[in-house]
Formats: structure tokens, sequence, C-alpha cells
């Protein structure tokens, strides 16, 4: 058995595939919904001449979409990834995203690779299906991190709006317009529905359980109880602002404190299998000699295990909730 640089040309074409996701959505949706750009999406849409009941339309479609598939076979792995990300794309485009990366990934393995037709199969279902759950994760992360981050800024907007007299309807209109994407957007579609006679607390609570967000709950509460029981709702949401940024700090020092140890275990799991590519692209025989006896596909098989209980130990370390 010779190992060549072919490991390597695997993992190129697996990126090659992801970069392929973004450059389909971009393509598709374009440019304003990449969370990159930081355009506000409804006002675009708006501007382009879209009636705001159309817009609210297709964006409540887009934040609910991937949650209803959840019966089709393996898609509920992805669904609340999905739906956090609020991908545009509806679930059945996914799939047929994933089908397409697969034959291109198939394409790439035939002329990049010599390995058999079979492991190409399975290698490039595996690439297809798995740049999308890498995509769809990692744009998840990225949008519950930008949102996180502009919350305490749109709240205290909130604040400016109403110890001016605006009513707090008028407050979600102006944070809707001045704060980017992603929040802006998110709060522009609870400021049409309240308009179209949803309760605001009902709203924002909706999307604080879609986002799984505990400081959006905090704001759900608050509104919710000043409309139930009155009180300064201004002085309320300053409160509130100074709670959020400070968790939001503490979770950056978290974060910050635990960053070591969460790198440190993900290079002791990662070094050995790229000290083994390395030895092989470098000297393909120097497992020759082992490489036959009973004990060394076992061997293999415990190293990898030990490897991956690692990564989940590791992970649940440093997993400090804030």
């Amino acid at each position: 058995m010779v190992i060549s640089a072919e490991p390597i040309i695997y993992g190129l074409i697996f990126l090659a595939v992801l970069a392929l996701v973004q450059g389909i959505y971009l393509t598709v949706f374009g440019k304003s919904i990449s969370l990159n750009s930081r355009v506000n999406r409804r006002l675009e849409m708006l501007e382009r001449g879209a009636g705001r009941e159309q817009v609210l339309e297709q964006l409540r479609k887009e934040m609910s979409q991937h949650m209803k598939s959840k019966s089709i076979p393996l898609y509920s792995i992805l669904a609340e990834k999905a739906q956090k990300a609020n991908i545009a794309f509806t679930p059945s485009q996914l799939i047929m995203v994933m089908g397409i990366l697969t034959v291109v990934s198939f394409v790439l393995l035939t002329f990049g690779t010599t390995a058999s037709f079979v492991i190409r199969a399975v290698l490039s279902v595996i690439m297809g299906v798995g740049a999308v759950f890498v995509w769809v994760n990692n744009t998840a992360k990225k949008r519950l991190g930008m949102i996180e981050e502009q919350l305490p800024d749109a709240v205290e907007l909130m604040v400016r709006s109403l110890r001016v007299g605006h009513p707090f309807t008028s407050a979600l209109q102006i944070v809707a317009k001045e704060v980017p994407d992603p929040l802006g957007s998110e709060m522009g579609v609870i400021s049409d529905e309240s308009a179209y006679g949803r309760d605001v607390g009902e709203a924002l609570k909706s999307m604080a359980e879609r986002m799984d967000m505990q400081d959006l709950r905090f704001l759900a509460v608050a509104v919710t109880i000043q409309q139930t029981s009155g009180g300064n709702l201004a002085e309320i949401l300053d409160g509130l602002a100074k709670v959020i940024r400070a968790r939001f700090r503490l979770f950056r020092r978290v974060k910050a404190i635990t960053a070591e140890a969460k790198w440190s275990g993900m290079f002791l799991s990662v070094f050995p299998i790229g000290a083994l590519v390395m030895i092989n692209v470098i000297q393909p025989t120097y497992y020759d000699d082992v490489k036959e006896t009973s004990l060394f596909i076992p061997a293999c098989l415990v190293v990898a295990g030990f490897l991956v209980v690692n990564v989940f130990v590791m992970k649940a370390l440093v997993n400090i909730k804030v």
C-alpha cells in the first residue's frame, strides 16, 4: 500500500468545493446577502421597487422554511443551523446544491487523482454533502456572532429614540434603517409585522426562539412586561443594553481565555494525521515493515478513536456558558 500526495489533493478539492458553495449563493441572491457586505438586504429590496408586503413575505419565508422541512431524511440535522444562518436557499435547492457539488467533486477527483471509481464516488458524496454542512454551520456561527455584537448598539438606539418621544414601533423602524444586516433586516421584519397587526413582544419572542439567543429573550420579556404592566421602557432598555454589553464583554473574555486550550486540543488531534500524511508523501515505504502485521489496522483504529474522543472532550471542557 503506497500512499502518495493524493490526500493533499483531496483537501484542496474540498476547499475548492467549499468556495464554490459561497460562489453559487452570491450568484443566485446577489452580494447583499453576504454577511461580509453588511448591507441591509431588506432596504435594498425595497429600493429595487419591491412592495413592503412582498419583501416581508419573502424574508419571513426564508426565516422559517428550513424548520418546516425537518421531515426530509437527513435534512433535520442541517435544518436548525440553516434556519439560524437564514439561508435563502430553499431545502430542495440546498439538496440540489449538494448534488451539483457531488458531481463537481467527482469530476475533480477523476482528473486529479488515480483513485478507483468506488473511492471517487464515496469521496465525492462526502465532499459535496460535507461542504454544504460546513458552509451552513460557519454561516450560522458568523451570523449569530454578528447579531450578538450589534444588539447592544441597537437597543441603545431604541433608548435614544424613545427618549426623544418616538413610540416603540417607530424606534424599531429607526433601528431597521440605521443598523446593517443581519440585525437590521430582522428588526425590519418585526417592524413590518407590527405594522400589520402582530404583537411586538410576540414577534421579538419568536425571533429569540428562532435564534436561540438569550439576550433577545431578555429584550422580548422586557417589552412584553412593559406592554402589560406599564413603566418607563427607555429606562428598562437602557439597563438591558448595559447588561447585554457586559455579557458580551464577559463572553469575549472567556473565549480568549479558553482559546489556547481549544486550539491545543485541535492541534493534538490534527498533528498525528498531518504527520502521517507528510511521512507518506516524503517516504511512501516508511510503514512497509508494519502495515502487513495483524495489529496495524486495529492500532490505527484505536488511535483514530482517541483522536475523535479528544476533540469532543476538549470541546466540552472549553464550552463555558456565559
